[in-house]
């Protein structure tokens, strides 16, 4: 994947997919490769309705 996705539905998906497969490590980590600020994509996906689960390392809705 050389971008993530702009739609929220398949972003949250693709991010989900990312940790869960362990390609990265942390959500920063996934955000520093792709050039994103992780407290934008956060904020960019609570106003969609999901939160960022630190604990099981995946978004959900909220």
């Amino acid at each position: 994947m050389d971008h993530l996705p702009h739609d929220p539905a398949m972003l949250v998906s693709a991010v989900n997919m990312l940790l869960r497969d362990n390609e990265f490590d942390t959500l920063e980590d996934l955000c520093s490769y792709f050039d994103r600020d992780p407290e934008e994509l956060k904020a960019e996906l609570q106003a969609e309705g999901y939160i960022y689960s630190e604990a099981q390392r995946q978004l959900r809705l909220a």
